[in-house]
């Protein structure tokens, strides 16, 4: 049996407004009951999204939170990102501080929001724009247990004027013999809800394939989109214990093996998936300690390059693939990315 996937969900998109602050909060308690979250755990959660929307009203140019609800096993959690566009914070290790607060907003600070979360990130681009991550688990964490074979994390975003998105990204390790994950990328041709069924259909194609070598996933996905729109799609193989990246790619999503300062590029052949895939061809590259796999649609600009977005390596996939989305991303396009970090 695969092991159960890590994929994308359901994202709520809030844009900077006046609004933002309680539109966060009732998003974020529709979230808090669904997961089962405590009444404590829920008015935590409240009070880190009140925090982090006043925030972004404040000092952002532009700027959305983004809420979702992430499962894995039998532990379920609700995950705050804050994303803008502004100025930075220029002295992050004062921001932090519990009780720092700043321009009249509500006194919790980003310290408090890192205290009452599970999990907490933040990456900030002097001049830019900074993202912040927390995560709110359902339960308590369990005892420690074995570690996981890699970190993973994503984001979707469709666009604008549609709710249905259709880009989709999933995650599933094979523990055979060797450790290794199979990761995929899927862009469904156009957007709207028809591009949404495409992706639906290569996710669930991926989770039910039994192959374990990229092409061969990708040919399953190919027999799955029959009947859809069809995608530009991406399957890697990445073998944790050589550190290895196998990718086989069809159509216009974006590989790369990113580094701290370096970038290197895995190539798709062209094709729409579910249509017309001629020859496909697997393309290998090494993942040294410190780097990560980046795989984004066309939703996201391709020429970012790593001086762009220094110490972002450093961070957790769902923060690298966060940041990435929101500083290259365009609303013209649905937009997806999935990241894929190997333990040093």
């Amino acid at each position: 049996m695969n092991a159960p996937p890590a994929e994308a969900g359901e994202v709520m998109w809030l844009r900077t407004g006046e609004g933002l602050p309680a539109a966060g909060r009732r998003e974020a308690a529709i979230l808090a009951r669904r997961v089962g979250l405590s009444d404590k755990r829920a008015a935590d959660l409240a009070l880190a999204v009140t925090e982090a929307a006043t925030n972004l009203q404040r000092h952002a140019v532009d700027g959305a939170l983004a809420l979702r609800v992430t499962a894995f096993d039998a532990r379920s959690a609700v995950e705050l990102l804050a994303l803008d566009s502004g100025p930075g914070i220029t002295d992050l290790g004062a921001a932090l501080r519990d009780g720092s607060s700043t321009a009249g907003t509500l006194g919790v600070g980003l310290g408090a929001i890192r205290r009452l979360a599970d999990r907490f990130a933040i990456h900030t681009l002097p001049g830019r724009g900074t993202a912040l991550y927390a995560g709110f688990d359902a339960d308590p964490a369990p005892g420690p247990g074995p570690d996981p074979a890699a970190e993973v994390g994503g984001l979707t975003r469709p666009i604008s004027g549609e709710t249905q998105c259709g880009d989709t990204w999933a995650v599933r390790e094979e523990p055979l013999g060797s450790p290794h994950l199979l990761a995929m990328m899927c862009d469904g041709l156009g957007h709207g809800p028809l591009a949404a069924r495409a992706a639906d259909a290569a996710r669930l194609a991926f989770r039910n394939s039994r192959a374990t070598d990229p092409a061969l996933v990708l040919a399953d996905i190919h027999r799955g989109l029959k009947g859809t729109r069809g995608a530009a799609l991406a399957v890697a193989r990445i073998d944790v214990p050589t550190r290895r990246v196998s990718l086989c790619g069809v159509g216009n999503i974006a590989t790369f093996v990113l580094g701290a300062e370096s970038r290197q590029t895995l190539m798709s052949t062209p094709g729409i998936v579910g249509h017309n895939v001629s020859r496909t061809q697997t393309f290998t590259a090494d993942l040294p300690p410190g780097s990560v796999l980046v795989m984004h649609s066309d939703g996201l600009n391709s020429r970012w390059q790593p001086d762009q977005f220094r110490g972002l390596t450093a961070q957790i996939p769902a923060l690298i693939a966060a940041q990435l989305l929101w500083q290259a991303g365009t609303r013209r396009d649905d937009a997806g990315i999935v990241v894929v970090k190997v333990p040093s």
